[in-house]
């Protein structure tokens, strides 16, 4: 498990087409019944205002090292695949010490839906403008397709309600909507009590600094 710490808002440098770094959630949580949240626009509607939530199934994961596999299950799921956390698990070769990378999350969303996601990298402590770009670009592209997108995130985050997500050794969650034409994204995070909210892109680029993400 990586044991990486910022005491700040997290950075992002280095995008490129490639792995993440081993990540398990800080402390356990507890598992939740599954729960599902209504698409925010009919199938195939063009968004309206820049906004597209994906009907999703909704799971908390029920330990420390299961983010990967929840976080997988829920971008599984906007393309109506519901396989079971310990399914996914041993799909993406999860143990007690987490999941290895993105690109694991990558193989499996591709193994399960037949394809069409990628791995992209953020290399370095801070995302450039182009960095944050290209992920606007990659959510608005994967969620107007109906794929959930999967981020390997290390670090302390705020949303737009001004609550603070810490994940100081590394956590997996799930993109499945966005507003705004893309500048805000709709977080499912299998971990946080406040499992679903908004968060402006930089911040969410920043957040997978030195990791990656699936879309």
């Amino acid at each position: 498990m990586n044991s990486i710490f910022r005491r700040s808002a997290l950075s992002v440098a280095g995008l490129m087409v490639t792995g993440g770094a081993i990540a398990g959630p800080a402390i356990a949580a507890p598992a939740a019944s599954a729960a599902s949240e209504p698409a925010a626009v009919l199938p195939g509607a063009p968004p309206a205002q820049g906004k597209r939530v994906l009907e999703y199934d909704y799971q908390r994961q029920p330990n420390s090292y299961y983010c990967a596999p929840a976080a997988t299950r829920i971008a599984l799921s906007t393309q109506g695949k519901v396989l079971s956390q310990s399914e996914v698990a041993k799909k993406l070769g999860t143990t007690k010490a987490g999941t290895n990378s993105a690109d694991d999350t990558t193989r499996v969303l591709n193994e399960v839906t037949g394809g069409g996601y990628q791995t992209t990298d953020i290399g370095g402590p801070k995302a450039t403008p182009e960095q944050v770009d290209k992920l606007r670009v990659d959510v608005v592209q994967a969620v107007d397709a109906k794929r959930g997108v999967v981020a390997n995130i290390t670090g302390i985050a705020v949303d737009t309600d001004g609550n603070a997500h810490s994940y100081p050794t590394g956590h997996y969650l799930s993109i499945v909507g966005y507003r705004d034409g893309g500048d805000t994204v709709k977080i499912a995070d299998p971990y946080d009590s406040d499992s679903r909210y908004w968060m402006n892109d930089e911040k969410v680029a920043d957040w997978v600094a030195e990791r990656g993400y699936s879309s």
